[in-house]
């Protein structure tokens, strides 16, 4: 079953826009593709999403095979990427790429742009949405209660993954289209936490790496922005306990629901998508209202 990005009346209001009629009852694809219009610059762009089996990764996965990307879902749950591919391409006829990739590991990043660029011949759009968190779980408790090597784990994918899939191929990107690239905070990090210090630092780190990024390469007409995600329930079969973790933040927000990674969606397409031209280096925050930037 397809599940929907965009609220009823703004896909109505779309359609009305580009002269169409709206009917009575509107079948599953009708819900998806006028609204998708307003992205259109995506169709036939090639998108790779590292940690995209599973949760955030995987919405996004599907938001840009909605948009008429092309898709390589990048993850080290090879098995899953491949689920993914196949559930796209059967639902959508988008063209996918399922690879092993551990973005810890230089040789893999490598091998991930390689294949990308054997499969489809460019790469446009680099979401660096892999990390240590929910999926790779970490721990939660107290800077006393962290370990060096689970510093230097969290560190290996949440930074060194990030330099290896950015750094190495960013002119690559560049070499024949305005490419573009989205690192991902994946989960709360702009209010004020109480504990994952390493997840945290990790994640300030990365906002860091953004703004630079996007200094370095913008003569290359590469945009670089980073999405931050609120808490989200992007597990696939939460337990009880997680999803009281997920609702302990509906009462801060100002839209009063637990955000789902569909959410994130919305935003991860404008960021890749010609509206969003002019825009870079900048940190852009969906969580329904806990934090303002």
């Amino acid at each position: 079953m397809v599940s929907h990005v965009f609220p009823l009346k703004e896909i109505e209001h779309c359609i009305r826009a580009i002269g169409g009629e709206v009917p009575g009852t509107f079948p599953t694809k009708a819900l998806i593709n006028p609204a998708l219009r307003m992205i259109e610059g995506l169709k036939g762009k090639v998108a790779i999403v590292t940690g995209g089996a599973h949760g955030i990764g995987k919405a996004y996965c599907l938001g840009f095979a909605k948009a008429g990307a092309h898709v390589v879902i990048a993850d080290i749950d090879e098995a899953a990427a491949k689920r993914g591919g196949a559930e796209i391409t059967n639902d959508f006829g988008a063209p996918t790429l399922a690879l092993h990739t551990d973005v810890s590991n230089e040789a893999s990043t490598k091998e991930m742009a390689a294949r990308a660029l054997e499969r489809f011949g460019q790469i446009d759009v680099l979401v660096n949405n892999a990390a240590v968190f929910s999926v790779v779980p970490m721990n939660r408790g107290g800077i006393e209660t962290i370990d060096p090597e689970e510093w230097d784990r969290l560190m290996a994918v949440n930074l060194r993954g990030l330099f290896f899939a950015v750094a190495r191929r960013c002119r690559q990107c560049a070499n024949k289209n305005p490419a573009r690239s989205s690192p991902s905070l994946r989960e709360p990090f702009l209010p004020a936490r109480r504990e994952g210090s390493h997840y945290v630092t990790s994640k300030a780190a990365t906002i860091g790496f953004t703004r630079t990024l996007a200094r370095e390469v913008g003569d290359d007409n590469i945009n670089v922005n980073c999405l931050a995600p609120g808490n989200t329930l992007s597990e696939e079969n939460p337990t009880d306990q997680m999803v009281k973790f997920r609702e302990s933040s509906v009462g801060l927000r100002a839209l009063k629901r637990i955000q789902m990674p569909n959410d994130v969606v919305g935003a991860m397409l404008f960021l890749a998508s010609p509206l969003s031209d002019f825009i870079t280096g900048q940190t852009i925050n969906v969580d329904g209202g806990i934090s303002f930037l």
